[in-house]
């Protein structure tokens, strides 16, 4: 899950992702900043908090640390969708629907408001093509309210199991035979 960024002075960073959807939001993020830049603007990550107007009185880490207790938090599942199997997950649905249970919010629609800061301010995590064209501004809000967009805790242990992508087929296809060895590179 490693990633270079060449700088305008020929200098190379390596950046080490724990997993395949934090590399991801790396790699998306860091664009979105260089287009930016490109354009002439001033790039400047905006607070959560002020632009969807929540209130001073939520605290979203303390929110964050209920939905993940054992007892009472958001039970994490194991889900197929298209084919693939996702681990330690939940959908859309089950984090408004404890949200509402939890006394958090009101209604659905405050749901909707809290759980996208939440997963703006990286509480949450788009799991599945669903929910991960919503985060990225395909959708009328950042989080979805529904039973096929899945979300994790980043710290969960998610996996998603199944043919993520056609270059996983050509892999398999290239590499026949017996392993004789098998390592990771951790850094280069």
């Amino acid at each position: 899950f490693v990633f270079k960024l060449t700088a305008a002075k020929q200098q190379d960073h390596f950046f080490q992702a724990a997993y395949l959807e934090e590399r991801d939001a790396w790699v998306r993020d860091i664009k979105k900043a260089i287009q930016c830049l490109d354009g002439g603007q001033r790039f400047a990550r905006k607070s959560t908090r002020k632009s969807i107007r929540l209130p001073e009185t939520i605290n979203l880490s303390a929110l964050y640390l209920s939905m993940k207790d054992p007892e009472k938090g958001i039970k994490e599942l194991k889900l197929e969708k298209d084919k693939k199997m996702y681990n330690h997950c939940f959908t859309g649905t089950c984090v408004i629907d404890w949200l509402v249970s939890s006394n958090s919010i009101r209604n659905r629609k405050e749901g909707l408001v809290l759980a996208s800061a939440l997963l703006s301010e990286g509480y949450l995590q788009p799991a599945g093509d669903t929910s991960k064209a919503a985060a990225e501004g395909l959708s009328d809000t950042p989080f979805l309210d529904l039973v096929d967009a899945y979300y994790y805790f980043p710290d969960s242990g998610f996996f998603c199991e199944g043919n993520s992508s056609d270059d996983d087929v050509v892999l398999k296809e290239e590499f026949r035979g017996v392993v004789v060895k098998q390592g990771c590179l951790l850094k280069q």
